[in-house]
């Protein structure tokens, strides 16, 4: 399993499309907190925070973590290295954790560089680390597990096709659902006394949870019970060879 863990980190960066994301992720992040003039810009707004990293980070990881993960069963499938995969000395789920581990330290990768925002905001406050610390960990904290739903989310939609654009296309899509789609849905106020459950089955609502720097244990739970439901929807995909 670690060896497959490797071979997906280093498959990832030794080719351009992986440096491309990564760049492309701090350069949106940074263009909107330095750059572009607004609300989002942290000198416009005037407070010391990087709220603007974690209201964007989540648009932008929309796109480029479907684009990480397209590949990942996809590609073994169109190139035919699927059964072969898939022959080795390792169960499905082995093979699917794999893959999804190292999605979720290609994610941290980008996140990593983010740090310099933090440590610049620290700097500038009129009074030096003038802060909230508590909250930013628990954003950064919020990210990283919003990131790893979406891989959750891509690798499943990769194991479904062989196609990769077919397969960015159903992760973008379901990332979105996911996300923000469950939120409209329940502000609608179809449902009733079941609109605040329509809500929480969005990621939206347990990551706005974290970000507020009280990391809740239903919240947590929620991701990881997420995360779970995905792969082994990623597994039964793969088992169905079987049938």
């Amino acid at each position: 399993m670690y060896s497959l863990f490797v071979k997906e980190i280093r498959s990832f960066l030794s080719s351009l499309i992986g440096y491309i994301v990564i760049v492309v992720f701090l350069l949106a992040i940074s263009l909107f907190m330095w750059i572009i003039r607004g609300s989002t810009n942290v000198l416009d707004v005037g407070y010391a925070n990087i709220d603007t990293l974690f209201s964007i980070g989540p648009w932008v990881f929309l796109f480029l973590i479907p684009a990480i993960t397209m590949r990942s069963f996809a590609d073994e499938k169109k190139s035919g290295t699927i059964e072969l995969l898939l022959t080795r000395p390792l169960t499905d789920m082995q093979i699917i954790l794999a893959k999804y581990f190292a999605g979720i330290i290609l994610v941290a990768i980008s996140i990593l560089p983010t740090l310099i925002h933090y440590y610049s905001v620290w700097r500038l406050g009129e009074v030096q680390g003038n802060i909230d610390s508590g909250g930013t960990w628990g954003s950064y904290i919020g990210l990283l597990f919003l990131g790893s739903s979406f891989v959750a989310i891509g690798i499943f939609c990769s194991s479904i096709t062989d196609n990769q654009i077919v397969s960015f296309i159903l992760s973008l899509a379901l990332c979105f659902v996911f996300y923000t789609g469950f939120e409209q849905l329940s502000s609608l106020s179809l449902f009733g006394k079941a609109d605040t459950f329509i809500q929480s089955i969005g990621i939206n609502e347990h990551y706005n949870s974290i970000s507020r720097g009280v990391v809740d244990t239903r919240d947590v739970v929620y991701f990881i019970s997420f995360n779970i439901l995905f792969l082994l929807f990623t597994r039964t995909v793969l088992e169905s060879r079987k049938w």
